[in-house]
C-alpha cells in the first residue's frame, strides 16, 4: 500500500496543490463597458436635449459661445458682439483724428495766405481744433462792434465750416480787469456779447445752418496765463472757435 502511494505521488509530480482563489472586485471588461453604456447615455442625452431647445434660447447660447471664442457676427450693418463694436468705434475715431489734421492743416493754410499769422493760432488734439483770434484785432476796447481785422478772421472760420462737417463753439474771454463800458457792465456781459456777434456775422455772410453753431462767454474764468502782467492780460484776452466733430454727445 505505501509502496502504491509513493507511485501515484511520483506520477503527479508531487502533492495535489488547490486551484487559485479569484480576484477581489468587478471584472476588467465590465469596468470598460459600464464607461462606454456611461458615455453613450450622455450621448443621447444631450441629442435630446438639442431636439427640445428652445430658438431664442440657443441663439443667446451659442452667441455667448462665439464672443468667448473672439467669432465676430455682422447683424443688418451693425456689429452683434462686443469685439466688434469696440473695433467699430476704433475705425470711427481714426476717421475723426484724420479728419481733425486735415482740417487744422486747412485752417493754417488759409491764415496764411491771408496774412493773419500776427492775429490767429492754431491747435487741435483729439477733442478737435482750436482757432484763437486776439481780441486787439477782433474789436476795440470794451466793444463788441467787429473791426475791418476781425472780419478776415472770420472768413477763414466760415472757409472752414462751409468745407467740413465739424460743429463750432464760439467762446469769448477777457483778461481780469474790470470793464469801463457803459454798455457792458461786467466782463462775463462783454465775452459773452463779442462771441454772439461773431456768431451773427457767420450766419449773416454764409449758408452755415444755425444748429452747427453756438456762442458762450467765459469772462476771465479760463485765462491762458495769470493775469499778472500786461502781456498775459493781452494773450488773455481773445476769442476761441473750436470745431468738433459731429455726432459727440456734448458740445
Amino acid at each position: 500500500m505505501a509502496e502504491k502511494d509513493i507511485i501515484e505521488e511520483q506520477a503527479g509530480g508531487g502533492p495535489k496543490s488547490d486551484p487559485p482563489k479569484p480576484a477581489e472586485g468587478i471584472p476588467p471588461w465590465m469596468a470598460t463597458f459600464a464607461d462606454m453604456v456611461t458615455l453613450l447615455l450622455c450621448f443621447f442625452v444631450l441629442l435630446l436635449s438639442f431636439t427640445n431647445q428652445d430658438v431664442a434660447n440657443f441663439k443667446t447660447m451659442m452667441g455667448s459661445i462665439q464672443e468667448a471664442m473672439g467669432v465676430q457676427k455682422e447683424d443688418s450693418g451693425a456689429f452683434a458682439t462686443p469685439y466688434a463694436d469696440t473695433s467699430f468705434k476704433e475705425r470711427k475715431s481714426v476717421r475723426e483724428n484724420r479728419e481733425i489734421v486735415e482740417l487744422g492743416a486747412r485752417i493754417k493754410k488759409s491764415i496764411r495766405s491771408r496774412d493773419l499769422t500776427s492775429m490767429a493760432r492754431v491747435s487741435s488734439d483729439k477733442s478737435g481744433v482750436m482757432l484763437r483770434l486776439n481780441n486787439q484785432a477782433m474789436f476795440a476796447q470794451g466793444s463788441a462792434e467787429l473791426t475791418s481785422g476781425a472780419r478776415e478772421g472770420l472768413k477763414v472760420v466760415i472757409d472752414a465750416m462751409e468745407n467740413s462737417e465739424f460743429n463750432l463753439i464760439i467762446r469769448g474771454h477777457t483778461d481780469g480787469d474790470l470793464t469801463e463800458s457803459s454798455i457792458y457792465h461786467s466782463n462775463w456781459a462783454l465775452s459773452a456779447a463779442r462771441a454772439a456777434r461773431c456768431l451773427r456775422y457767420i450766419l449773416e455772410n454764409s449758408s452755415i445752418p444755425a444748429s452747427r453753431m453756438k456762442a458762450v462767454g467765459y469772462a476771465d474764468a479760463k485765462p491762458i496765463l495769470p493775469s499778472t502782467s500786461e502781456e498775459n492780460r493781452r494773450i488773455n484776452r481773445r476769442v476761441e472757435f473750436f470745431y468738433l466733430p459731429q455726432g459727440r454727445s456734448k458740445w
